[in-house]
């Protein structure tokens, strides 16, 4: 007499659950990658009409109201600001930086920082916000 079991173990694996589990890391890592690009400084930046999208340069010089300058989110004093950005800049092929100045940042800030790249001819971007 042949007696067969009633109860086999189903030796299939569904892939819905590792895919769900991928899909909630990949959300996850975009979420924060888009946190961690945004600088920590708060400054108000001004507005212009632009259809171009920005390129974000490695080094970022924030220039807040007050006139405080922080490079990369590090405070740095205005007579070290030049010999900081040549030091951070030497190595990179094509040296550029990008100022993000608070909308009420004096004239004369931003000439400044601009001066800076023009006597070390970098390449110079100046962050604003899209008008809507």
């Amino acid at each position: 007499m042949e007696l067969k079991r009633k109860n086999r173990v189903n030796a299939e694996f569904s892939m819905a659950s590792m895919t769900d589990i991928i899909f909630l890391l990949l959300i996850f890592f975009m979420i924060t990658s888009s946190a961690i690009s945004q600088s920590a400084i708060e400054v108000k930046l001004p507005t212009a009409d632009s259809a171009n999208p920005s390129v974000q340069d490695p080094s970022v010089v924030t220039i807040k109201e007050d006139g405080k300058y922080f490079v990369n989110d590090k405070e740095i004093a205005k007579d070290q600001l030049e010999n900081y950005l040549v030091t951070t800049l030497k190595d990179v092929e094509k040296p550029s930086f990008t100022i993000r100045a608070d909308e009420n940042t004096k004239h004369k800030d931003v000439v400044f920082v601009m001066g800076i790249a023009e006597n070390n001819q970098y390449n110079l971007s100046i962050a604003t916000t899209q008008e809507e």
